[in-house]
């Protein structure tokens, strides 16, 4: 069974603030993530290796964008994303606390 069969699949993006190298301005740019959430449930079919695997598995996201063109209208060089996680892994959603 294939990890995909664990998790729901959704992009997002999120903001971050990023310097060019090449003329060292700060901007804020829109990344693009693939976001992969745990099923609930086990799918079916699956065996005691795939039952394994989905009790260690967890929610995360994973960084899609490695470059970003500078916003400076001077410069419009394009730079790698450094300074930022290409995977985040997600907390699990808490219980309502009163």
């Amino acid at each position: 069974m294939q990890e995909r069969a664990f998790f729901n699949e959704s992009r997002t993006t999120r903001r971050a603030s990023l310097n060019c190298p090449h003329c060292r301005t700060t901007e804020t740019y829109d990344l693009h993530w693939l976001v992969r959430k745990k099923k609930d449930r086990l799918p079916p079919g699956a065996d005691e290796e795939a039952r394994a695997k989905f009790l260690k598995s967890q929610s995360y996201m994973v960084l899609l964008d490695d470059k970003v063109v500078c916003r400076n209208p001077r410069c419009r060089k394009p730079f790698e994303v450094s300074g930022i996680k290409t995977v985040a892994f997600l907390e699990p959603d808490a219980p309502a606390r009163r």
